[in-house]
């Protein structure tokens, strides 16, 4: 099969090779997906730069864990059924060698849900890290209905669906963005107030919007920056689920300030995530795709050959959306 893969730490450019390898057989549990996406993630560029060095151990990796494709076998345990299913895949390189740049992948049967006809292969290339995180710091402490939640950075891959999951399941939301672009989105999604991060009374502004109440939960994708205003608007028993704190990735905790508010701090990432937890992510993705009732970002498409320049867009930082490879070019 055609795959895209690299042997050595570095730039994309200097690394990133397409070759042909053998293709994968699927074990006991597994199903092999006939790929047509690949999505690029934060997570598998740094892999790619070097954040885990001993990932190259045992020899060359296919990177990217989220996909989406066709099962064209199974293995053994996994009901015969299943073939000619339309899936989306996750979790394809977390602990393993080989994900989803490539045409095919063997990989659980239980990372590769079923995709609802409503969606193309696409939109089920961006789901397996972006939504599945999102659900997950929305609704790690249960229900939302009635509650208000901060979404910090909106417009992110991340923030996106978490303040649509929020909006549907009943919350006042509170997102932040830095432009009027993002606020549309951020909106868009379900927002009711949008409030500008970088304004130096953010709490101030944050509590504006929530009409002087103090807020149930904070959304945060850099926990370390975000920090003193989140304890500045969360109520006694409110909850801070971060997913991220890449500006300050040790952060001093303000023990004392955290504790009289009686803070809950849930670290995110959807690798560590409960089976139960990923359950309910994958049945509600797939009951919200049924009924079309998820919006999804995708900035870029282009063809796995150009999976280096893939790998720049997402490391610039600055694209909003996913960057897909379409693998059956």
């Amino acid at each position: 099969m055609r795959a895209a893969l690299y042997r050595k730490f570095g730039p994309a450019r200097d690394v990133l090779e397409l070759c042909e390898v053998d293709t994968p057989e699927p074990g006991p549990g597994e199903v092999l997906v006939r790929l047509h996406t690949s999505a690029i993630n934060p997570s598998d560029v740094k892999k790619r730069a070097g954040a885990f060095p001993a990932l190259l151990d045992d020899g060359f990796v296919i990177p990217d864990s989220d996909g989406a494709g066709v099962i064209e076998a199974v293995g053994e345990g996994v009901d015969k059924s299943r073939k000619g299913e339309r899936v989306w895949v996750y979790q394809a390189q977390h602990e393993r060698r080989f994900g989803t740049a490539a045409e095919y992948v063997a990989i659980s049967s239980n990372h590769a849900p079923r995709l609802p006809e409503q969606a193309d292969f696409d939109v089920g290339a961006c789901l397996g890290i972006p939504a599945m995180t999102a659900h997950r710091a929305v609704f790690t402490d249960g229900t939302v209905e009635g509650r208000t939640l901060l979404v910090m950075g909106g417009a992110g891959r991340v923030g996106h669906y978490a303040v649509q999951w929020a909006h549907h399941g009943g919350a006042t939301v509170i997102a932040t963005a830095s432009n009027p672009d993002d606020a549309a989105v951020c909106l868009a999604a379900g927002a009711d107030h949008v409030v500008d991060h970088r304004v130096q009374d953010f709490a101030r502004q944050v509590l504006a919007a929530s009409g002087g109440e103090l807020i149930d939960r904070v959304i945060d994708p850099e926990f370390g920056s975000n920090l003193p205003v989140s304890i500045a608007v969360l109520k006694v028993g409110g909850t801070i689920a971060a997913y991220g704190s890449a500006q300050k990735p040790e952060p001093v905790l303000p023990f004392y300030r955290m504790m009289y508010k009686d803070l809950t701090l849930h670290t995110i990432i959807v690798y560590s995530m409960p089976d139960s937890a990923k359950d309910h992510a994958v049945a509600d993705i797939n009951s919200a795709l049924s009924h079309g009732s998820l919006e999804h970002r995708i900035a870029h498409a282009m063809p796995l050959a150009d999976i280096a320049a893939g790998n720049e867009v997402v490391e610039s930082g600055g694209v909003r959306g996913a960057v897909i490879l379409n693998i059956r070019d």
